[in-house]
């Protein structure tokens, strides 16, 4: 005797038979930075700039963990977070080289990277250097990195410029 599923099924017909209803509005959510990627659309009408919201709020909680003196591997641990959750909500917009514009945990994962272990002027060298490396992708790596195929190219270009940040901050530390 077969018994009648309960409730409804999802349906078989999203890319690779994942169910019709992927991605779920918690992709968008935190893909977003948690909403902050849609200020641009919703202030200019452009996805233009949604990466600096994305590194904005690496920054403002660097700035309040710099405020609390937290420890290096509280920020580190931020960075592997935000990594993760960039690579996991980006699967879903990241067909082929795809990198839309308001998807923008991957500048915060890289930001945060940047920022390890620093404070003062080292710290606010590595936000501006992450982020001018991220824009203009002109620093060896960066460019290679966004050319990997999906949600690894989404991420990995923001992290190879947080890595270049991360270098420079360290940098001025040690020449100081």
């Amino acid at each position: 005797m077969m018994l009648a599923a309960r409730g409804p099924q999802p349906s078989i017909g999203g890319p690779r038979g994942r169910p019709a209803h992927y991605p779920r509005p918690v992709h968008r959510l935190v893909a977003s930075s948690f909403g902050l990627g849609y200020l641009p659309r919703l202030l200019w009408k452009s996805d233009s700039g949604a990466g600096t919201f994305g590194a904005g709020l690496a920054a403002v909680v660097g700035l309040v963990l710099w405020a609390n003196e937290a420890p290096w591997w509280v920020t580190l641990l931020l960075a592997l977070a935000a990594t993760a959750a960039s690579l996991w909500s980006a699967i879903p917009f990241a067909v082929g080289r795809a990198d839309p514009g308001w998807v923008c945990m991957d500048e915060t994962a890289g930001t945060f990277l940047a920022l390890v272990g620093l404070r003062g002027w080292p710290w606010l060298v590595a936000l501006v250097v992450a982020r001018l490396a991220d824009i203009f992708k002109v620093l060896p790596g960066v460019r290679r990195a966004e050319s990997l195929p999906g949600a690894l190219g989404v991420t990995a270009d923001d992290l190879v410029a947080g890595l270049y940040g991360l270098a420079a901050g360290w940098l001025l530390a040690i020449l100081r």
